[in-house]
């Protein structure tokens, strides 16, 4: 049964209002934009190792998937929308969180309700006109508008849509430490590309180098038992 617009309202800015107390966006449930990936593994309940790294220069570029651990509730009604997270790091500082609600948790809603129940806890949104790549990756993923933005000169919160249109996403970052990742980013895939030959080159000397030991091992046994 699909939840209706005035009773999912209020039961989703109640939890985006725990989310974020007081509104502040330089942090989201405990996890402050700047902090170290190991405060931040601490706090989301993982650790330092499940980061992966995209890109290890001209800066470190990591992400740490998230699953959120909601305090138990008697009313199921009242759960967490959040299904999921990814914690996006650069240089070993949290700069981005993309969130991803529950399907079920955010079904029946417009965009318009979302806006309504965000404001409640940020203000209001701006509706800026520009598309934002909702995955994780930086430079990578798939690019959608951004349906509304929560913002101060420091910290940017923006609205999305998934690409099936099944859910929503908050892509929530530093606007100085998201900028400085995408700008490494960008010139991380430029690195790649311009090393991939020399890299290939490499590759393939120790293929070469790995068949040829194989072939003097083989000989070895091979040459004192060979009868005409």
């Amino acid at each position: 049964m699909k939840l209706t617009s005035s009773f999912a309202i209020p039961l989703l800015s109640i939890s985006l209002i725990a989310s974020v107390a007081g509104g502040d966006l330089s942090t989201y449930r405990g996890m402050q934009f700047g902090m170290n990936i190991e405060a931040v593994a601490k706090r989301a309940g993982t650790t330092p190792a499940d980061a992966r790294t995209i890109h290890a220069r001209p800066a470190i570029i990591q992400e740490m998937d998230w699953q959120p651990r909601p305090p138990v509730v008697a009313d199921p009604i009242k759960t967490d929308p959040v299904r999921e997270g990814v914690l996006c790091f650069y240089n070993g500082e949290l700069s981005r969180i993309v969130v991803s609600y529950d399907r079920q948790k955010v079904e029946g809603l417009t965009p318009e309700d979302l806006i309504e129940g965000i404001s409640t806890t940020y203000g209001p949104a701006t509706r800026p006109g520009v598309e934002l790549a909702y995955r994780s990756i930086y430079g990578y993923g798939e690019v959608v508008p951004v349906i509304a933005r929560w913002e101060d000169p420091q910290y940017a919160y923006n609205l999305v849509r998934t690409t099936d249109q099944s859910s929503f996403v908050m892509v929530l970052y530093s606007k100085r430490l998201d900028a400085l990742a995408q700008s490494a980013s960008l010139e991380a895939v430029k690195l790649e590309a311009a090393s991939a030959p020399q890299r290939e080159i490499e590759k393939q000397k120790q293929k070469d180098h790995d068949e040829g030991l194989l072939l003097q091992k083989a000989r070895v046994v091979n040459k004192p038992n060979f009868r005409p």
